[in-house]
């Protein structure tokens, strides 16, 4: 997991390996290859990810759950990022399927949202989320991290989804 956070780390199973103090044959026996070593890891960073996802849904209204949630995904994906561009063309089945959940939170939390007036009905549900998707990976790729830049994109982003008055 400590490989996971380093800005720019590689994810090979020798650097995992040698970060765990293990042998690369260690690794491979235990895991099964380098893709079932990733998705448990990466799994493991995204479960509470999406378990805040899911509090905030039950602890807050939809609109607050989804400012709140994009402010910390945001900080999540800047700090991750570069686990990302590794992961391309691997069979990920965990991962995927947080992933998937993950997007499921913040549809329903968007669907809440639209469905409590605090979100335009306007526009298609899959064009918003898109949007947000999007836009927040771009920002979280920003050089340098810019916690100004995020504030800025999420009072846009959520103004132009409030509806007219």
């Amino acid at each position: 997991m400590a490989l996971l956070a380093e800005p720019n780390a590689t994810l090979t199973v020798e650097a995992i390996a040698r970060k765990a103090g293990l042998g690369a044959g260690t690794v491979v026996r235990a895991f099964g290859g380098k893709d079932a070593l990733l998705d448990a890891a990466v799994s493991r960073l995204l479960e509470p990810v999406v378990q805040r996802a899911r509090d905030l849904l039950t602890q807050t209204p939809p609109h607050q759950a989804l400012r709140t949630f994009l402010r910390e995904l945001i900080a999540f994906q800047t700090a991750h990022h570069a686990i990302n561009d590794q992961l391309g063309g691997l069979d990920l089945p965990a991962t995927t399927a947080l992933n998937a959940d993950l997007v499921a939170a913040v549809e329903e939390m968007i669907d809440g949202a639209r469905h409590d007036g605090a979100i335009r009905t306007d526009l298609d549900p899959a064009i918003v989320t898109a949007l947000i998707t999007e836009t927040a990976h771009a920002v979280a790729r920003a050089k340098p991290p810019s916690q100004n830049l995020a504030d800025a994109y999420l009072s846009v982003l959520l103004d132009g989804l409030r509806p007219a008055p």
